[in-house]
């Protein structure tokens, strides 16, 4: 258990934007800063981070809190192991109550596969450097490549010895588990029950999660048997989908940001070569077909995508239809193509630096232009075929989103297909409106299911739902203004908070997360504490996590220029605080006792005259005086 002073020094340490910055390219706005949501496929920034209270919303998931919270949410992990990041961040040494067993009991199954896999990353890149072996096969292999000795510590590349047990049979001695072994990929169990090394005798690429933890391995094989496959990748598991990782993003997000632009290549050697060669925006799919997850993930940082290919012609032919998802997605795509025989690794090492970039940067084409020109070479001069290729292309223009953007492909298209512009738009038209005519037939069959099989619904009854308003509109007074002094006529010497907690002491909260949030600021205040709301951002009930997020995050905020631009005045609660403290305190009390009324008023109509009937009575009639008297006191105080 991590000690209390460790997690007051890790939240003092804390700066969200910056953390939440490794995530999601975050913009200010006002005193806030907002991006797109990493929980939810958004073309329309909702997703705010505000440094001052310390907290981010994303108002299109519901999803809020602490720094901790963001990384519990986004990376899955568990309270400890957020705090553990942020403490490796700020490089603050952890204390824990009961000494931490590094390994291998740990009750957590998603933790199990990363310390395995953090002891396989270890293993493999020690039997590189320190074994025999491992020098003379493995680190040989990557010197030719170029690879520096930075580059294979840096992205911990290693060595999987030759050996039918070495890798599992030291795994098992040092204690870890078998199941953990086997389902992580690492080790493989025959019908005997014994386990074998999945990567023997292959260069091993650790693939990194989002976070920097170790979560997958590609091996490739350095022997020429045609039967012995070039790569073997880690199987999917707990902590690695392949279609959610990108090879490399962990080491390039700062630059893909900083240079707002995604180099995206297809194999680990590229990623290496090119970030080696101080090109670090680079990335790679990780052994498989450009997924939509994969990028969106690209699009937490840059709009901008460059692809670059190898020379292989029927390579490129048969990514293209693949590549108008990233234009789906409203992403910018540009093409660079090498030269025959090159691919980035090869060229990179070939020219250097300079003239890597600078070829780049005079041979790069947006997609649809590259993909206009491919199309039509292999047309040629068959009209039928030229036919086929107008379509084509104007499918892809009909996937961006962007109508501005996608106007300019147009004009620039009918230039290079020799068509009419006014041809090319009508085509375009046809495939947007057969697309919608789609999209509503789907609706409506859904809808058809739905009404088949109805969800059913206990609506919520209309007081119960403004006795939680009014309810939660109390704790935001409490989290704002609750450490504050009271300087009004009549009341000093005293704090908002305390002074509203002892005020509603005959209330009864029914709105479960907001009691639990009163009974914990009573507890607190009777004890002499007083409370800001950072305690209850940093609570571990993660319903008093949202709770106070919710009524602290706001979707807008005023321009500073508010005023000056269109004179119009903005009532501030503030001004008045007195109205605005005892208005909530006797709006609620004012509606709890039409509740209590209401309730009276049942009981009296289903006594018909018993001996209950006058005590009913006697109690309704005190309760309209009660009522009487708030309606009084908000009329002549709080309106007045």
């Amino acid at each position: 258990m991590i000690t209390k002073t460790t997690i007051d020094r890790i939240m003092e340490a804390i700066d969200i934007v910056e953390v939440i910055g490794e995530f999601v390219q975050l913009k200010k706005r006002g005193a806030n800063y907002v991006g797109l949501s990493p929980f939810s496929n958004e073309r329309t920034p909702s997703f705010t981070v505000s440094p001052a209270k310390g907290i981010f919303k994303d108002f299109s998931s519901g999803k809020g809190g602490s720094a901790v919270t963001f990384l519990m949410e986004l990376e899955k992990f568990t309270y400890p192991e957020a705090l553990k990041w942020l403490a490796n961040k700020y490089s603050i040494e952890v204390e824990e109550t009961v000494e931490s067993h590094e390994n291998k009991e740990e009750e957590n199954h998603r933790e199990s596969l990363m310390i395995v896999s953090a002891y396989a990353a270890k293993f493999f890149h020690e039997s590189l450097l320190d074994s025999e072996e491992g020098q003379n096969i493995g680190l040989s292999y990557f010197k030719e490549r170029g690879f520096t000795n930075e580059t294979i510590k840096k992205f911990e590349l290693g060595y999987s010895p030759d050996q039918w047990e070495a890798f599992s049979g030291q795994a098992l001695k040092e204690g870890y588990q078998e199941e953990f072994l086997v389902e992580s990929g690492l080790s493989v169990k025959r019908d005997n029950g014994t386990l074998y090394d999945r990567y023997r005798g292959r260069v091993m690429f650790p693939i990194h999660g989002f976070t920097g933890r170790v979560i997958a391995f590609g091996g490739r094989t350095l022997k020429t048997d045609k039967n012995v496959p070039k790569y073997v990748n880690s199987p999917e598991s707990e902590i690695y989908h392949k279609s959610n990782v990108l090879y490399g993003l962990y080491f390039a997000k700062k630059a893909i940001r900083d240079e707002d632009n995604c180099y995206l290549v297809e194999g680990y050697a590229d990623v290496l070569s090119v970030h080696q060669a101080g090109i670090e925006n680079v990335v790679a799919s990780s052994g498989t077909s450009l997924t939509v997850e994969q990028i969106r993930l690209i699009g937490r940082f840059t709009k901008n995508i460059t692809i670059l290919y190898d020379g292989d012609a029927a390579g490129i032919k048969a990514s293209l239809r693949g590549l108008d998802m990233i234009l789906e997605e409203g992403l910018n795509v540009k093409v660079v193509l090498f030269p025959d025989g090159h691919d980035p690794d090869s060229y990179v090492r070939s020219v250097g630096t300079n003239a890597f970039k600078n070829y780049i940067d005079q041979n790069r084409k947006d997609f649809i232009i590259y993909k206009t020109d491919i199309l039509l070479k292999e047309a040629g001069t068959d009209p039928i075929k030229r036919a086929e290729v107008i379509r084509e292309v104007v499918e892809s223009i009909a996937k961006i989103p962007d109508s501005i953007k996608a106007s300019v492909f147009i004009k620039d298209c009918s230039h290079i297909l020799q068509i009419d512009e006014r041809a090319l738009l009508s085509e375009l038209n046809k495939m947007r409106l057969a697309k919608s005519k789609k999209d509503a037939q789907q609706g409506a069959k859904q809808a058809e299911v739905a009404e088949q099989y109805p969800v059913e619904e206990i609506p919520l009854e209309k007081s119960v739902k403004e006795d939680y308003t009014q309810e939660k509109e109390i704790i935001r007074l409490l989290l704002l203004y609750g450490s504050k002094m009271i300087d009004w006529d009549g009341i000093a010497n005293t704090y908002i908070g305390p002074f509203m907690i002892a005020e509603l002491g005959d209330v009864e909260f029914e709105h479960t997360p907001s009691k639990r949030f009163v009974e914990l600021y009573s507890n607190e205040v009777e004890n002499g504490v007083l409370l800001d709301e950072q305690l209850f951002i940093h609570h571990p009930d993660k319903e008093i996590v949202d709770l106070t997020v919710t009524l602290l995050a706001t979707k807008y905020t005023l321009s500073e220029n508010w005023y000056e631009m269109h004179k119009i005045l903005v009532p501030d609660e503030q001004v008045n605080m007195k109205a605005t403290i005892l208005g909530a305190i006797f709006h609620l009390k004012k509606h709890k006792v039409g509740k209590i009324l209401d309730n009276l008023r049942t009981e009296l109509q289903n006594a018909e005259g018993d001996e209950n009937t006058e005590i009913l009575l006697t109690q309704y009639m005190q309760m309209k005086k009660v009522e009487k008297s708030i309606s009084d006191y908000l009329g002549s105080v709080i309106i007045k």
